[in-house]
């Protein structure tokens, strides 16, 4: 039994995945962050850890197990029992751990576990999609340091004898002002002119749709009755494209699969507070089994099934 492909299924679901009397991976999600020395952008995601403490069976890799394989609650219980002795003793005679995508577990000289997660999924379903980048370094050119370094070399200065031989920029800056001012004026004036223009027509518009609405005759015909037909989804076996911590992205997921031929809806928000968009929700456990089979083959290999019934 692959135990690290029903948890590593399950990380990207919820935020603590127990293995009875082993252990619990625990999600932490952490914002988008940016490495300032290589210029490199990260998207959000969510870290991995492992608590040894927190070992009470849960049920939840249990019933996901009976599920998928379609065997007794209780038989999966002992595939994870037969299945942790194994790696008990693995670690006892100093093996580590592999979990695939998830991360590494040994024993340190304290005989404590030692985890080492990995870092090549990201299993924050809200950044699907977004890899990390690395951006091209910005240059800022300081111009005011090289004018002041130019200064310093070449002075700028006026005498008083240039200002008494110049009195043209005195006229000029008067012409500046006056400028000004009549550009002030006369844009106030055109605006003036533009609202006064408005009104005119407004009130010519509204005097004519007056005239037509009175001119007018009006034949209200009774329209046929329209018979819609609505199939409602039912079943408490859904399988699910995606959980969202914000209801809006609920809205274009369902936009992305209904033009996939799916009949694709909201079922609500789940224990950990996401908003859950399903493919489709079925009465019959095997075949909703096997329509997942077939949507984790052939359209999403991160879709899952949640058992629950809806209010």
């Amino acid at each position: 039994m692959q135990l690290e492909t029903y948890i590593s299924d399950l990380l990207y679901r919820y935020e603590c995945v127990t293995v009875p009397e082993f252990g619990s991976f625990l999600t932490q999600r952490v914002s988008a962050t940016i490495d300032e020395t290589s210029n490199a952008f990260f998207p959000p995601k969510k870290i991995l850890s492992f608590n040894e403490q927190i070992q009470k069976n849960d049920g939840l890799l249990a019933h996901y197990i009976a599920d998928v394989e379609q065997i007794s609650f209780e038989a999966a219980n002992k595939k994870i029992a037969k299945r942790v002795n194994v790696l008990k003793a693995n670690l006892t005679q100093g093996e580590t751990l592999n979990f695939k995508n998830i991360g590494t577990l040994v024993f340190n000289s304290e005989s404590k576990m030692m985890f080492e997660p990995s870092y090549q999924v990201n299993y924050l379903t809200d950044a699907f999609g977004l890899s990390q980048f690395v951006s091209p370094s910005v240059t800022r050119e300081v111009y005011k340091e090289q004018i002041e370094a130019v200064e310093k070399v070449i002075p700028l200065t006026i005498s008083s004898e240039k200002r008494k031989n110049r009195p043209y920029f005195k006229y000029a800056a008067i012409a500046v002002i006056a400028l000004t001012l009549g550009g002030y004026v006369a844009s106030n004036m055109y605006v003036n002119e533009i609202e006064q223009h408005n009104q005119i027509a407004q009130q010519e518009a509204a005097q004519q749709l007056d005239n037509k609405i009175q001119q007018a005759t009006f034949s209200l015909n009774p329209l046929p009755a329209a018979n819609l037909k609505v199939t409602k989804q039912t079943g408490k076996y859904h399988i699910v494209a995606g959980a969202f911590r914000v209801e809006d992205n609920c809205d274009a997921k369902i936009a992305e699969l209904k033009a996939l031929g799916f009949s694709a809806r909201k079922i609500g928000v789940n224990r950990f507070g996401l908003h859950e968009v399903v493919y489709a929700s079925y009465e019959d456990r095997l075949e909703a089994l096997k329509a997942l089979r077939t949507i984790k083959s052939e359209h999403n290999k991160d879709a899952w099934l949640d058992v629950r019934v809806l209010d």
